[in-house]
């Protein structure tokens, strides 16, 4: 098979595990730094160029898109979707994952357990939105990311102050949610591997201080953990409410059960160190499975 990864670069250690696993199977990989494509569109002929040729036709397409180059990054995965690629992850399910605000929609809708949240963009309602979620407080940017753009406010002071700098400084216009803090897993959440619809890696995720925030780009300390049947359950779940059939799940146990936390359209493979699970064998074995289907369909019907 012919599969192309659009990422940042060959220095990227998930681009790394990916190209290693898909060369070991016997595939002819090629590495797209998507940031550095261009759109070429008419009403006759549109397409994908890169280093100035055409990109030729792919069995597969494994998009790797950072948060930061978002919607650029999902017009070239939707380019090559309208020319009829096999995707691993849809543009738009990726842009949903992204959107904080949209992805609670989405999961609530589907029936999948979450902390309570609220959202507004109207400062004078503080008082009542406090009053509504309760204290501590989880105040988060819907576009934040490796928590970044995420506090823990304690008070009504101090929620109000960290509102209030949001709204001032938030010149992107991005929406600002309040979320239940889950004392019980306080520095502590769990991260779920799903791929297709199978947890294939899970490692719990704890601050080494007292950081409400687990993140490993924060400093947080990964450990493998054996998820329950009702975890791994509610993480195909939401992977698969966010129509995204590779992602990285985070989880939080609570009183009341598991929760959602976030559901993450192009997870990072240090859970691989963490566990010693081959993520990215796992990956490459749902591309064949499943992008050799739909070419041989294509063919079929062609």
């Amino acid at each position: 098979m012919k599969i192309a990864i659009l990422s940042n670069g060959n220095a990227n250690y998930s681009t790394q595990r990916l190209v290693a696993e898909a060369e070991k199977r016997g595939h002819k990989v090629r590495v797209i730094k998507y940031k550095n494509c261009y759109l070429s569109l008419d009403e006759k002929h549109s397409y994908v160029l890169y280093k100035g040729e055409k990109l030729s036709k792919f069995d597969a397409v494994i998009p790797r898109i950072s948060n930061s180059m978002t919607r650029y990054g999902c017009a070239v995965v939707r380019q090559l979707e309208m020319e009829g690629a096999w995707m691993v992850s849809s543009s738009i399910a990726i842009t949903r994952a992204r959107d904080k605000l949209r992805s609670q929609q989405i999961l609530t809708k589907a029936g999948v357990d979450t902390p309570k949240t609220l959202v507004s963009r109207n400062t004078t309602d503080i008082d009542d939105l406090l009053d509504q979620i309760g204290l501590p407080v989880i105040i988060k940017l819907a576009t934040g990311t490796h928590g970044n753009g995420v506090v823990l406010a304690d008070t009504k002071k101090a929620a109000k102050s960290a509102l209030q700098a949001f709204y001032l400084y938030n010149e992107d216009g991005t929406n600002i949610l309040l979320q239940e803090y889950i004392k019980e897993s306080a520095g502590t959440d769990i991260r779920a591997f799903v791929v297709g619809s199978r947890v294939v890696a899970s490692m719990k995720r704890q601050s080494l201080d007292d950081d409400f925030r687990s993140n490993l780009h924060k400093g947080g300390e990964g450990t493998s953990v054996k998820l329950t049947p009702e975890e791994k359950r509610i993480a195909v779940k939401a992977a698969k409410a966010m129509g995204l059939h590779v992602a990285g799940v985070d989880l939080m146990r609570s009183s009341k059960g598991p929760l959602v936390l976030e559901v993450n359209a192009s997870p990072g493979f240090g859970i691989e160190k963490v566990t010693g699970r081959n993520v990215a064998e796992k990956i490459i074995e749902y591309v064949e499975h499943n992008a050799t289907r739909k070419n041989s369909k294509d063919r079929v019907g062609a």
